[in-house]
């Protein structure tokens, strides 16, 4: 089997057959291996109703539980990971599973099309070159979308999807990736046709869910920055590209834990002494001169009058 496409899917019926479809009717051989995590609108009946997938059901345990379920029955050479609600480019797979044969890679990665509700393209990304893939999934341009890539299943057997990360579970993924420095080969179109703007999507949250999300992307950024320092390959570049995200998730925090807000950016500062804030204008002063806890604590009491 050259290809497996791995889908987890919970209560997507209204745009799971698009995202399967989108995967069928390839050259190279393809196997679809859809895994129901206890959907309830009616997605089990018309899986089985399919005679080209294979079709895995569990308890509602959520997307990790379920992907990994995928990954150890599937046979592919390589593994696309697709969100069940995202679509695939004509021709991509094939496009991308020639390009990984032909360049011998563990990763073949792509751009991808932004869509709205109505499947309209509202952005178009190209894969951004880079000599520091570890530093791009970091932060420090755009990284794309993990599924626009495929991987050689070989190369990723060792990287589950790991439930204590849920809300983040793609990133970590590709971080782990990176740190193995895969050899990478550049498929030169858009891969994926990524949803962005449904409310029923994993990465929309808010309340307590948020604050989880908030604490997992955090745990993320320790883990891997630690891991590349402990490895002695935790460059100026690095740090710079992985603060990017950092000092807007304290602010994020902040919203609700401003003490562990505070935390962060004192991390931020300790990996980068001469870290400069980044905002301009009357913000920017702000965190300048009366400091990130006053600044915080002022655009609480605005969102409160709103």
């Amino acid at each position: 089997m050259d290809l497996s496409i791995i889908i987890a899917t919970y209560n997507r019926l209204w745009a799971l057959p698009e995202a399967i479809g989108s995967c069928r009717n390839t050259k190279c051989s393809t196997e679809i291996i859809v895994i129901d995590d206890g959907s309830d609108d009616g997605t089990l009946e018309w899986l089985q109703g399919q005679d080209d997938l294979i079709v895995l059901q569990q308890a509602h345990l959520g997307k990790c539980w379920a992907v990994n379920k995928g990954f150890n029955i599937a046979r592919g050479k390589y593994i696309r990971f697709l969100d069940s609600d995202d679509m695939i480019n004509k021709f991509a797979n094939d496009e991308q599973f020639e390009l990984a044969e032909r360049t011998s890679a563990d990763v073949a990665v792509s751009g991808y099309q932004v869509m709205n509700n109505s499947k309209e393209v509202i952005r178009k990304q190209s894969w951004i070159e880079t000599d520091d893939f570890i530093a791009q999934q970091l932060g420090e341009c755009d990284s794309s979308h993990y599924s626009a890539y495929l991987f050689r299943k070989k190369f990723i057997e060792d990287i589950p999807h790991r439930p204590d990360f849920a809300l983040r579970d793609d990133r970590l993924f590709v971080l782990e990736a990176a740190l193995k420095d895969p050899k990478v080969a550049i498929h030169s179109g858009t891969a994926l046709l990524h949803r962005i703007d449904h409310a029923d999507r994993l990465q929309v949250t808010s309340g307590l869910k948020l604050s989880v999300q908030n604490a997992q992307h955090l745990n993320i950024y320790k883990f891997v920055l630690n891991q590349l320092a402990s490895q002695k390959r935790l460059t100026k570049r690095r740090i710079d590209a992985a603060i990017k995200p950092l000092w807007p998730l304290a602010h994020w925090i902040a919203k609700d834990h401003l003490s562990d807000a505070l935390l962060l950016v004192k991390w931020i500062n300790e990996l980068d002494p001469g870290f400069s804030i980044p905002e301009k204008g009357l913000l920017g002063w702000m965190y300048k001169n009366l400091g990130f806890k006053v600044t915080e604590q002022l655009l609480a009491v605005r969102r409160s009058l709103k």
